[in-house]
């Protein structure tokens, strides 16, 4: 009597563990959450002006990608929109939460005077700092565009969409040639970027950023009220205030403010006895 065969055993398939908290971050946006954004050059924005104030259109396209009317030969930048970062934002802690670095005496939130706005980022009881703007725009859709750009950028430091951030590939051979996409730019056309990356010059952060950063920290380090007292009377804290607040006097006003209030608060705690 013949043998039956034996069933060959199916492979098993490991499951890979969920990613969670703060490495969800890090994970690629989907392709249908990126969205197109038209980013002419300077050069670009006077010429098709100009053209349309002699009533020559020719300049311009109503754009097939991103749907905006703007000059025929800009590129499109790829980039994760206000409503895709917040459901991401969600998905990692539905906690999450944003403040501004700054308000006025109503608590609105308060812009520099370059129309920017700092903010505080917290995921999963982490806080970064993050700043953004919108240049020649104003009203409530310039106040909408500057929270989405601000926490655009706050979430980059957690490594949201740094991949569109970076102009290049972020984790390839320095000597490798960006690849083509078919219109002979490269991988610039598909990485977001500003307006100093256009001129081939690397984004800077506003030289601001680190130092708030760093006072900020060393507030938030202080365990009593005399640690407090010792950092406040410190030469290179005191500098460093005065540093920062040459550069934006609203930001070093709020790294004061927040002295006082974490001494006030030791204080109170009875960590001064």
């Amino acid at each position: 009597m013949a043998k039956k065969p034996t069933p060959k055993a199916e492979p098993k398939v490991e499951e890979k563990e969920p990613v969670t908290g703060l490495a969800l971050l890090r994970e690629p946006f989907e392709p249908h959450q990126i969205s197109k954004l038209p980013k002419p050059t300077k050069r670009q924005t006077e010429d098709l002006k100009a053209a349309q104030n002699r009533k020559d259109f020719s300049l311009g396209i109503k754009c097939d990608v991103c749907g905006a009317w703007h000059h025929k030969d800009v590129i499109h930048l790829d980039y994760v929109g206000h409503a895709a970062l917040t459901d991401r934002l969600l998905d990692c802690d539905q906690l999450w939460n944003w403040e501004p670095v700054a308000v006025d005496e109503k608590g609105a939130p308060l812009l520099d005077r370059n129309g920017g706005m700092w903010i505080r980022l917290t995921v999963c009881g982490v806080t970064r700092l993050g700043y953004g703007d919108a240049p020649g725009k104003n009203g409530g859709n310039a106040v909408k565009e500057v929270i989405g750009d601000s926490l655009r950028n706050a979430a980059m430091r957690f490594g949201a969409a740094l991949d569109l951030w970076h102009k290049g590939d972020l984790h390839g051979l320095d000597d490798e040639p960006p690849e083509e996409n078919g219109n002979g730019n490269g991988n610039q056309d598909n990485r977001q970027q500003d307006d100093r990356q256009q001129d081939n010059q690397p984004p800077q952060d506003p030289p601001e950023v680190k130092l708030a950063e760093k006072l900020l920290g060393a507030i938030k380090s202080a365990e009593n009220f005399a640690m407090a007292d010792s950092i406040k009377n410190d030469p290179n804290y005191r500098r460093d205030v005065e540093r920062l607040t040459k550069m934006n006097e609203k930001t070093g006003a709020h790294v004061i403010a927040t002295m006082e209030s974490r001494m006030k608060e030791l204080e109170f705690d009875g960590d001064g006895a």
